[in-house]
């Protein structure tokens, strides 16, 4: 691979082939590492020259290149993470176009332009604040009196509001990602309930729940119901396993069958009203079969800490996606892959996930795929519901703003008129 000459990090080093080394390395080796399992296949990189790096893999690998136009091929700053150790999240430095000032939990993230980034000229903000705002109203209410000029995840139900106010504009976009409920199969102590260890119960939760409905009560019919991890209409989405119809009677019977009448089931959701009133359907549609569903409002970042201890039953989790398949299931149920919280593991589904790798042929990649699907779907660790759409709003005055399918803001061309 051929690099960009003239880039240079937040901290003034050199962007060289040394660093992406240093950075595939680093996602490679550092413990905990959520980049390991989707550059597996790198057994080595070598430096052609300054400007030249060669990877060496150990198998043919048809989502890698997908995978390095992502967080996997993020490089940052070698001597700033040397530096900085196990603190270098606190203080990052890449080589973008806004270098980070500040992190103050649950209260924003702020970035300073940075006057030496290679495509400075598309940059026309001196500085960009983050503010994590749960609610979807207070968000709402701040673009539209103008303390925010962009928000993201506008509430479906608010998208008709959005598009007759002259004062907004409204963006949209279908995403790459998925929302699921996460099962956990075997982390620990919670995962020793019914649900976990009687497939016939996590058949009976995904029959009682109507996929089309949840839709249209939460998010007005704009989001996609699925139940794989790519959207119908997708190239890997297996069409012989469509979404099945609700079916109480047969969850009920199900039910039965596992001398589980009236399961109990604790869901934990993430505290966004979209998502808490999307758990509150659930436990409506769930308990016409006999479960008996509590939910568990938890913040955003102590869920995933939760999650990874495996203290859940079961959880309203949701990925943003990726373009290549790969990034949307292997991390999540391949025997031991980082973002497996549930632990779920299952042989067959990993040799299958790991052939889907070696081969480019998207017919050949598709079957290997519809084992997985196969298999996953009746296993049920995880049950897929939904596929968001990406809703920003924005004052008139903000232009040049493009979206992506993956959710993040390219700051590159945007400005306020």
């Amino acid at each position: 691979m051929k690099l960009r000459r003239g880039v240079r990090f937040h901290d003034g080093e050199a962007f060289a082939a040394a660093a992406v080394k240093f950075s595939i390395e680093r996602h490679l080796n550092l413990p905990g590492s959520t980049r390991k399992a989707e550059i597996s296949a790198v057994t080595g990189v070598e430096i052609i020259d300054d400007y030249t790096v060669k990877l060496v893999l150990s198998a043919p690998s048809a989502s890698l290149l997908a995978q390095l136009t992502d967080r996997a091929g993020m490089i940052v700053s070698p001597k700033a993470a040397q530096v900085e150790g196990e603190n270098f999240a606190a203080h990052p430095v890449c080589a973008g176009p806004f270098k980070f000032v500040e992190r103050v939990a649950q209260d924003r993230i702020v970035l300073e332009r940075f006057s030496d980034y290679w495509n400075r000229d598309s940059i026309k903000f001196d500085r960009i604040s983050y503010l994590p705002i749960p609610d979807s109203t207070v968000r709402l209410a701040n673009v539209q009196s103008g303390g925010l000029d962009l928000i993201e995840r506008v509430a479906a139900t608010d998208v008709e509001g959005v598009r007759k106010d002259p004062g907004l504009k409204l963006t949209a976009i279908t995403g790459l990602g998925y929302s699921a409920i996460v099962i956990n199969i075997a982390n620990g102590e919670r995962s020793k309930t019914p649900l976990a260890q009687d497939v016939r119960v996590r058949q009976a939760l995904q029959l009682s729940i109507d996929r089309a409905a949840l839709n249209q009560v939460v998010f007005n019919g704009e989001f996609q119901p699925g139940n794989q991890w790519e959207p119908p209409g997708n190239p890997y989405y297996v069409k012989e396993l469509p979404i099945p119809p609700r079916d109480v009677s047969q969850a009920r019977q199900l039910l039965a069958e596992a001398k589980q009448p009236n399961p109990t089931v604790e869901l934990m959701i993430p505290n966004t009203p979209e998502l808490l009133q999307a758990g509150q359907v659930i436990q409506a549609m769930a308990q016409e079969a006999g479960f008996r569903v509590t939910i568990k409002a938890t913040e955003s970042a102590s869920l995933i800490q939760l999650a990874t201890k495996g203290e859940y039953q079961a959880r309203l989790g949701g990925w943003s996606g990726r373009t290549d398949p790969d990034g949307n299931i292997y991390n999540f149920v391949a025997c031991n892959a980082p973002l497996n919280d549930l632990h779920y593991c299952n042989p067959e589904v990993d040799r299958e996930l790991d052939a889907a790798r070696t081969v480019e042929d998207p017919a050949e990649r598709l079957a290997h795929y519809r084992r997985v699907a196969q298999q996953i779907l009746q296993d049920l660790p995880l049950i897929y519901l939904w596929h968001n759409k990406w809703l920003w709003a924005a004052t008139p005055k903000l232009a040049g703003f493009t979206p992506y399918p993956d959710g993040l803001i390219r700051p590159q061309g945007m400005r306020l008129e």
